[in-house]
């Protein structure tokens, strides 16, 4: 089955977000379909902000490597594009599809000085047709929009505009992060023609009612890298409080 194809199952097809070479083998090992890079992971593993304050030259370079550890099929999280121009977004595209990468996420917003903004619907929409246009249509086109994610007025509205013209200029998929409520998450699957895509937050329904609301594809983001930064820095303090590795050998039995 291919990465597309994933998408068109009874289930949804849920997708591990990793952030290196060990946790891309440890979704293998756990025997999940697929994998995807977490922007905001990669960069807090490697000191950065997230919104494009890492290099792309060094997000190339964590692609390889989990690339080089991992066969399952590897979508890679690309922000705004790391370019200003379409032709900058699809050369780098097309150095992801030369390292064998099936699918890519691309979002509607940028954070400037600090701030992440909501681009213009129709000018995004023009852009991506024109990224479309320069790559193999084997390339899974998942395209992101931060109308929930940033609390916006009339989310739901939006979201249904934004999904229906994206689908209209390339899109293969629309990811809507921040959406929760099970009302809203069936709208969008019924009324936008493209696989829906939805986050792991606090208090989403469980995975039997997404697929009965129409999702097709779950994703992690950067929460399991965050709860593991939370039991790394649990581990040190016990270390240094306790004056023992007593801790150390707790979580590598038991956690």
């Amino acid at each position: 089955m291919d990465f597309t194809a994933f998408h068109q199952q009874t289930t949804p097809f849920l997708l591990a977000n990793v952030w290196d070479a060990a946790s891309a083998q440890a979704a293998e090992q756990a025997r999940y379909q697929a994998i995807g890079t977490s922007s905001a992971a990669i960069a807090a593993m490697l000191g950065y902000d997230d919104g494009e304050q890492m290099p792309f030259a060094e997000l190339l370079f964590m692609v390889k490597r989990i690339r080089a550890a991992c066969d399952l099929p590897l979508s890679v999280d690309m922000e705004a594009g790391y370019g200003e121009t379409a032709q900058a977004i699809a050369d780098n595209l097309q150095q992801l599809i030369q390292l064998g990468v099936v699918g890519i996420n691309l979002e509607d917003s940028r954070v400037v000085n600090g701030e992440r903004q909501l681009l213009e619907a129709i000018p995004f929409a023009r852009q991506l047709r024109e990224i479309r246009a320069q790559l193999p249509g084997t390339l899974f086109l998942n395209i992101r929009t931060d109308t929930f994610l940033l609390n916006g007025k009339n989310a739901l509205a939006e979201t249904l505009y934004r999904g229906q013209l994206y689908a209209q200029h390339g899109a293969d998929g629309l990811f809507v992060p921040g959406v929760l409520q099970n009302a809203d998450i069936a709208a969008l699957a019924q009324q936008i023609p493209l696989p829906l895509n939805v986050m792991c937050v606090p208090g989403l329904a469980g995975f039997a009612e997404l697929a009965t609301l129409g999702v097709r594809r779950i994703s992690m983001g950067n929460f399991v890298h965050a709860a593991l930064q939370t039991q790394l820095k649990n581990i040190l303090l016990s270390v240094q409080t306790q004056q023992s590795f007593e801790g150390v050998f707790h979580y590598a039995n038991h956690g």
